[in-house]
């Protein structure tokens, strides 16, 4: 049975911590996720999804504030004599010593088909960019941000009206099998991983508070798939009467009208200008509220 010690904080990698943990060919000896972080209107300290299910499960958690500094953790972590360390969605990079804690590997699964989206938000990068599919790599880890040579692939088909919280669950679902097998096929001598082309490498930073204001003399099909591919966190947004808005569903429209401006409104929705066509606001969260259907927001604005 291989033993590894599973590396994650979010929820995208519950579905392979809970497979892995239950398949008959892997030992999850421990879990490392990132320090409990205050959330809600309260500000309370919350454990991780990861750290919650290890806890549920009785398996060792480990919490550093950064796993390269703290060399008491990696001490650890070497107790439990590990074949492979798997990370997916983990948060922190991993020094050389930290990589070389297992016995074979760091694996790593990343949410884009390699070399395209390295970086911290290739789900959200795909969608904003109107890509028609992604696709989830399982790779040997190295210094390098997400360059090391890949072990499986798998494509992932993006409709036009997916948005990130989709993709999301989606690549959640896809996950745990091939994680399993890329472990196995490792182990076994099965698999050759193969180097990364540099040919159309790409980014895929970070996104910030600016990059998700809507402009309004863009085209509508850019205004769409901003908004779906940054649904609810951190979320499309624009100014109203002093407020913020955000935008959590859109639908792209035939039509024109003076950019940023209501052109029309239904019970369907509230039709904005852009730089071509209009984008039919279906969903929004006004600042202070919950969310509601735009016509809603739209009677109670008219007043």
């Amino acid at each position: 049975m291989l033993k590894i010690v599973f590396f994650g904080t979010p929820d995208i990698g519950l579905k392979s911590l809970d497979y892995l943990n239950n398949s008959d060919k892997i030992e999850v000896c421990a879990v490392v996720t990132q320090p409990d972080k205050p959330a809600g209107r309260g500000k309370k300290l919350q454990a991780s999804p990861i750290k919650k299910y290890a806890l549920e499960h009785n398996i060792p958690v480990f919490q550093p504030q950064s796993i390269r500094k703290e060399p008491e953790v990696q001490e650890e972590l070497k107790k439990f004599e590990p074949d492979f360390f798997v990370t997916f969605a983990f948060g922190q990079i991993l020094s050389q010593e930290v990589l070389d804690i297992p016995k074979y590997k760091t694996i790593n699964l990343h949410a884009s088909l390699l070399p395209k989206y390295r970086g911290a938000n290739p789900i959200q990068r795909a969608i904003i960019n109107g890509d028609s599919e992604t696709g989830i790599c399982t790779m040997i880890t190295e210094l390098g941000l997400d360059c090391g040579d890949i072990c499986k692939k798998l494509v992932i088909p993006i409709s036009e009206s997916m948005n990130c919280e989709e993709l999301w669950n989606e690549i959640g679902e896809k996950s745990p099998q091939m994680i399993e097998q890329t472990l196995v096929e490792l182990r076994n001598g099965t698999l050759k991983p193969e180097k990364q082309c540099e040919d159309g490498v790409c980014m895929a930073p970070k996104l910030t508070k600016e990059e998700c204001l809507i402009d309004w003399s863009k085209s509508n099909t850019d205004i769409h798939n901003l908004v779906r591919g940054v649904c609810r966190s951190p979320g499309a947004y624009f100014i109203f009467n002093n407020k913020i808005i955000k935008v959590i569903e859109t639908e792209k429209i035939d039509g024109s009208g003076v950019q940023g401006k209501i052109a029309a409104h239904s019970k369907d929705g509230v039709d904005m200008g852009c730089g071509k066509g209009l984008v039919r606001l279906i969903t929004v969260k006004p600042e202070g509220k919950g969310e509601m259907k735009a016509s809603d927001w739209y009677n109670g604005v008219k007043r």
